[in-house]
Parts: C-alpha cells; sequence; structure tokens
C-alpha cells in the first residue's frame, strides 16, 4: 500500500464511527414522538451503541494481534453492513436498540484495525501526523453526517439515516477488500488466550505511559460527547431549531475540530506532542467554563452553544491525535490490545457524560452547560497531573 491509500483506508474506518454517532442525531427528537418515549429512553439507541463500541474493543484488538488486521477487519465491516440494514428495519425501539449494540461491534474493529495498522506502520510522533491528517480528512463526517441526516429526517423519517450508514459501510468494505494488504508482520499466536489477554492487558494497564494520554484522551472525547448527546433536544427542542437547520449548526461545531486538527499537525513538528496536548487541554477548560458563565450569567441563545460547541471540539481536535498515538507508543508488539484498551476507556467515559447529559435534561442550558465545564476541568487536571509519565517524541 501506499503512504496516500493506507491513509484514505485508515480515514474510512475511523470515519465510520462518528457517522454512526451523528449521522442520526436530528431524528432523535423524532424517534422519541414516533415511538413515544422520553428522550432519556430514545438516547439509549446512542448510549448502547457507545457500550457496545468500547467493550467489544478489548477484543477486536487482540483478535487482529494473533489473526492479522486484515481478516478481522473484514469481518468487522461485514458485521457492521448487516447491522445497519437491520436498524433500518427495526419494528420497535427495543429491536433497534440491541442491532445499534451489534453494529457498534463491528465499528468499533473497523476502528481498532485502524490505529493498530497506523502503529504497525510508523513511529509514534509520525503517527501522530498521519492521525492528525486522518482526523481533518474524519472531520467530513461529523460535518456532512448531521445535515444529511436533518434532510433525510425531514424527507424520509429516521429509518433512511440507517440505510445510508449501511452504504457508508459498503463503500469502506469493497475498498478494503481490493486495497488493504495485511501490515501485522509477527502475528501472536497466543495474544487471544485468556492469560495472555489478563497479563497483555495488565502490562498496558500498569503502564505509567499509557494513561498519560490514555486519561484525557478517553475525557477529551467525553467533552464532545457532551454536545453530541445534548444538543438536539437542546437546540430543537429547547431553543426551537428547525430540525433540517439542526446539522448545519453541529456542523460549524464540528468545523472546529477540522481546526484543531490542523492546529496539531502544524504544531506537534514545533513543540512535540506533549506541548500540543497541554496546549490542547487548555482550550477545552476555556470553552467549558465559558459557556457555564455566560449561561449563569443569562444568555440563552443557540449561538452560545454553537459557539461552545466550536471551542470545545476545536480542543478534541488538537488532543486526540496526540492521545491516541501517544497511548500506543511504548506498546510496538501490542499494539491492537493496547489500541482496543485506548478505545474502550474513549467509550466508557463518552457514555457516562451521555448518561448523565439526558438523565439531566430539564428544558434549560444550565445542565449541558455544568457537564460541559466540569468535564473540561477535568480534562485539564488529568494532563497536569499525568504529564511527567508521558514524554512522547
Amino acid at each position: 500500500m501506499t503512504p496516500t491509500t493506507l491513509l484514505w483506508l485508515v480515514t474510512g474506518c475511523l470515519m465510520l464511527q462518528p457517522l454512526s454517532t451523528d449521522l442520526y442525531l436530528a431524528s432523535l427528537p423524532g424517534m422519541a414522538t414516533d415511538f413515544a418515549v422520553s428522550p432519556a429512553a430514545v438516547q439509549a439507541t446512542l448510549s448502547l451503541f457507545v457500550f457496545g463500541f468500547g467493550s467489544a474493543q478489548l477484543i477486536s484488538g487482540p483478535l487482529s494481534d494473533r489473526f492479522g488486521r486484515r481478516p478481522v477487519l473484514m469481518g468487522g465491516l461485514s458485521v457492521y453492513l448487516l447491522a445497519s440494514f437491520a436498524c433500518a428495519l427495526a419494528p420497535a425501539l427495543d429491536w433497534l436498540i440491541v442491532v445499534r449494540f451489534v453494529q457498534a461491534i463491528g465499528c468499533c474493529t473497523a476502528v481498532v484495525v485502524a490505529r493498530a495498522i497506523i502503529r504497525d506502520a510508523y513511529s509514534p510522533a509520525e503517527g501522530a501526523r498521519v492521525l492528525a491528517k486522518a482526523s481533518s480528512l474524519l472531520a467530513l463526517a461529523p460535518i456532512l453526517g448531521p445535515i444529511l441526516g436533518g434532510y433525510l429526517q425531514v424527507a424520509f423519517g429516521w429509518r433512511a439515516a440507517f440505510v445510508a450508514l449501511a452504504l457508508a459501510g459498503l463503500t469502506v468494505w469493497v475498498a478494503a477488500l481490493r486495497f488493504l494488504k495485511e501490515s501485522n508482520s509477527q502475528p501472536n499466536p497466543h495474544a487471544m488466550r485468556l492469560s495472555s489477554l489478563v497479563r497483555t492487558y495488565g502490562d498496558v494497564l500498569r503502564s505509567p505511559a499509557f494513561w498519560a494520554y490514555a486519561l484525557p484522551g478517553s475525557i477529551s472525547y467525553a467533552s464532545i460527547f457532551v454536545f453530541i448527546s445534548g444538543t438536539p433536544f437542546v437546540l430543537i427542542r429547547v431553543l426551537g431549531v428547525p430540525t433540517q437547520y439542526y446539522g448545519y449548526l453541529f456542523a460549524i461545531g464540528v468545523c472546529g475540530y477540522l481546526g484543531g486538527t490542523l492546529i496539531c499537525r502544524r504544531l506537534i513538528g514545533k513543540i512535540g506532542v506533549d506541548r500540543v496536548l497541554a496546549l490542547g487541554t487548555t482550550v477545552g477548560l476555556f470553552g467549558g467554563l465559558g459557556f457555564l458563565l455566560l449561561v449563569l450569567a443569562g444568555v440563552s441563545h443557540w449561538t452560545l452553544v454553537v459557539a461552545a460547541q466550536f471551542v470545545v471540539m476545536t480542543a478534541h481536535g488538537i488532543n486526540f491525535p496526540c492521545t491516541q498515538s501517544g497511548s500506543l507508543a511504548p506498546f510496538p508488539d501490542k499494539a491492537g490490545a493496547a489500541a482496543g484498551l485506548f478505545g474502550c476507556l474513549v467509550m466508557y467515559a463518552a457514555l457516562a457524560a451521555g448518561t448523565l447529559v439526558g438523565g439531566s435534561h430539564d428544558g434549560t442550558l444550565l445542565p449541558l452547560a455544568s457537564i460541559s465545564a466540569v468535564v473540561g476541568l477535568v480534562l485539564f487536571a488529568s494532563a497536569r497531573l499525568l504529564a511527567r509519565y508521558g514524554k512522547t517524541s
């Protein structure tokens, strides 16, 4: 594979995750009405996806260490494709929640393998730059996805969003079948043994260098998941934004993420991964605290929500390439397992944030702003407290 081919394949795999969470966001209020359930109930389709995505990575990572990246990736993409069609045909909310969980298993496999392939092919610093490039391209999914989803909801209803996800999965499946070459040159025949799994994950979890990046990375993702799970109801139901316009407002925030990845790419070669991460967590702190202070001052307008989301997503665009690469750097022979554990922590942090946001909805901006501020503060503190264990070149 050429570097360009590898970049596009990795981007396609990574893109399935934001598409799966963001494309149908504009449909959440409509789904709550169609199924006659509360916002918290319909948000279970998002929360269970996140839980499945996080949990399955503990297995899919070691699977790729044992059997190679290519066969595991093809299997995961097949599961994702079939589950997406099943979501579109779901007759009830309970059925949709179950097949969303299955869809998450296939999606997480694609993401874990993509991260492991980068670790196979590049050094930690170069891997961070490649992931930043992929993240810049990846931003197209959360920018365009909610816009498309809003129009699909208005024109066809919520099922059309899952048909679109199935078509996206099919595209990546065909590309991987055609172009992907095996990058795991030394498969570990013992990677799936229980004793080996326990030992491998124990080694990763005991590494302070892993936590120096995995914990800030997880909290950084939680900071944007606060907006992913909360803004559909805040903007559409509380502030009265028309459904078809929600995607455009969400896309403005995601442009911040794109800008953050560009900042990351430009600065990593100049000041290093750790100082870039320090910058990003500082930006995230200002975004969350500023949001809360303005809400407490009585500001209640969609522009405030979008502006806060823009700043927090800018911070995440700076942070996430650094934390993905840095958390895998100490484990060249356990990249799949380390990538799986990192992804699991990221998704569990997002699940906690989404559950908290869904349960706190009271028809005002205050719960969303308060949670955003707390997450931003914890992110800033975690990066500073663990900084001495990092030092990735």
